[in-house]
């Protein structure tokens, strides 16, 4: 889903055609139209110059005026339609699906701005086409491997071969547990897309509600690690989670039930990544605004390689590493960290990928009373 660097390139025209002349443009259309009206008035005034020199009738001098005004006048609207049905062939073949079309970008005038706009406007729409595709397909996999497990314990059931014994059972499931996690993060960015998930805002104290959620990470990956639930939810019981909180009486205002998706969503993909017996560390600290934070999520798995450092909260993306996820997960759906972004973007805050010697560093920021409230 990523853009290519020559559909970044074209992200900010203005750059390439105002800054380096200060909002003004040496060849733009009011210049040439300019331009057309002074040649048109030398003209008629340098023939009449010739034939009061000459004594050659006024009638001609007219017709020879005329005929290299409109010479002129067809030369420069040429040079001016000839771009408009050039984008107005693009334009069209955008409207019917085709993306892939772009307009020339070689002039320095308006039109040229244009041009570069249509593009922009074409990778744009490209990419948005390109990410439908994959949502499609994505959610389509995401979807048919849980039913195919479903159905086929439910025919050897009823075809007998099987007994519908608490263990069969329980493979059914944990395949409709799968499905239902599925369909309640699709839901959950369903809303936050939509803005439809307000915000309840309060202050509380950070260290005891992160203790909380690592206690209950903790409680859920023992209950499942009984089975392997596929559920897209770590089964890992080897991870040790370490929490640090400074100063001890931190405290926070945001969307507790929003920042629990958040933190529990990071914590879900540091373990996963982690090695065996690997440690996964959370930190919290104040941030420069009142009742502002700052959390850190470290892993020591294989890290994530810089260029993908952007894709790492798209939708579905599950990472380019050689070996991903540790034992005891089947990859997740890619959600979660998407789900995390949305959350953070909902409360005005930041999250992002940061340096680190060992494993990933996830950094979120999130705004004080005032800017949250905002």
């Amino acid at each position: 889903m990523s853009v290519s660097g020559r559909q970044a390139a074209r992200r900010s025209p203005r750059a390439r055609t105002e800054d380096p002349w200060g909002g003004v443009r040496p060849f733009s259309i009011k210049t040439k139209l300019t331009a057309l009206v002074v040649i048109a008035v030398l003209i008629t005034t340098g023939l009449s110059i010739v034939a009061v020199h000459t004594k050659t009738e006024l009638r001609f001098i007219t017709v020879f005026s005329m005929i290299a005004t409109l010479l002129i006048t067809q030369f420069v609207a040429h040079s001016l339609t000839m771009p408009l049905d050039e984008m107005n062939t693009v334009a069209r073949a955008i409207s019917q699906g085709d993306y892939t079309r772009r307009v020339r970008e070689s002039r320095r005038d308006e039109l040229g701005d244009l041009a570069q706009t249509i593009n922009v406007m074409a990778d744009e729409l490209e990419a948005q086409d390109r990410q439908r595709k994959e949502l499609v397909a994505n959610v389509s996999h995401e979807l048919r491997t849980p039913i195919a497990g479903l159905r086929a314990v439910l025919e050897n059931i009823v075809d007998g071969v099987t007994e519908a014994d608490p263990e069969t059972m329980r493979t059914a499931l944990k395949q409709t547990e799968r499905l239902g996690r599925l369909v309640e993060t699709l839901l959950d960015l369903s809303r936050l897309d939509n803005g439809v998930v307000p915000l309840k805002l309060r202050r509380f104290e950070v260290w005891p509600y992160l203790s909380g959620v690592l206690k209950e990470a903790n409680m859920v990956a023992s209950a499942r690690a009984g089975m392997a639930t596929g559920s897209g939810s770590h089964t890992r019981t080897d991870v040790h989670l370490h929490l640090d909180v400074s100063p001890p009486e931190l405290t926070a205002h945001a969307d507790p039930e929003r920042i629990h998706q958040v933190v529990a969503n990071l914590i879900d993909n540091a373990v996963k990544h982690s090695p065996p017996h690997g440690r996964v560390t959370v930190k919290a600290r104040r941030g420069p605004q009142p009742h502002s934070l700052e959390l850190e999520i470290l892993d020591e798995g294989p890290g994530i390689p810089r260029s993908e450092w952007h894709r790492v909260f798209e939708r579905f993306n599950r990472g380019a590493v050689t070996r991903p996820h540790g034992p005891g997960s089947d990859g997740g759906t890619g959600l979660g960290l998407a789900i995390a972004r949305w959350a953070v973007d909902l409360h005005g805050g930041r999250i992002g990928v940061a340096e680190s010697e060992r494993g990933c560093r996830i950094i979120v920021t999130l705004p004080g009373a005032n800017s949250a409230s905002s």
